[in-house]
């Protein structure tokens, strides 16, 4: 009986999307940053945005960051974003002992997830971190979708068990990549000048 669990879905991905309701987007930079180092891409983030929403009606698209208020490459990105449909949540860097900087937003995403609840249907979070597994728990028990993007080998399977739908990076690269054709304001910024620590799961 449970032989062919792991065999194709009883639902087929158009089925599962056809009642995505309004899509509420929650974006762990960080997270998504190493995700891309790891993949070898440069993320364009109107094509990330396209992607995510496919065709539904976007809520709102928050972006978790953690900044630090003297580089102006990762300030000038920032803007961008702000301008071209991102609510930025961001967090100054905070020095470490070992003399790293690091700004963790995961309450902030959590806090954000319960606070909206009601106002979209499905949730997008595009991160791996299980720390995030419990408030998805409590999101999906209150009556919303939730969908996890990550990148496999970054992303907790705590994280993917409470999610309705799990979508590999890896499967959508092609979709959200930069082209050396991309002549967008934000080619030469990147959200990372300064290196956070990493920690995915």
């Amino acid at each position: 009986m449970w032989d062919n669990f792991d065999s194709d879905p009883v639902f087929p991905p158009e089925q599962v999307l056809e009642n995505r309701g309004k899509v509420a987007i929650f974006i762990d930079g960080s997270n998504l940053f190493y995700a891309a180092l790891q993949l070898g891409v440069e993320i364009d983030y109107t094509k990330l945005l396209y992607r995510l929403t496919a065709g539904a009606k976007l809520l709102r698209a928050f972006f978790y960051t953690g900044v630090d208020r003297s580089n102006e490459k990762q300030q000038g990105f920032l803007l961008w974003m702000r301008r071209n449909g991102y609510r930025v949540i961001a967090k100054d860097l905070v020095q470490l002992p070992d003399g790293s900087k690091k700004a963790n937003l995961d309450v902030e995403i959590a806090v954000d997830l319960m606070a909206l609840v009601g106002s979209y249907d499905t949730a997008v979070l595009v991160s791996g971190d299980g720390d995030l597994a419990y408030a998805v728990d409590a999101v999906s028990y209150r009556g919303a979708r939730i969908e996890v993007v990550s990148l496999r080998s970054m992303t907790s399977d705590t994280l993917i068990n409470v999610a309705d739908r799990y979508i590999d990076l890896e499967q959508i690269r092609e979709d959200i990549q930069k082209t050396r054709k991309s002549n967008l304001t934000y080619d030469n910024f990147s959200p990372y000048h300064l290196i956070e620590d990493r920690d995915p799961l």
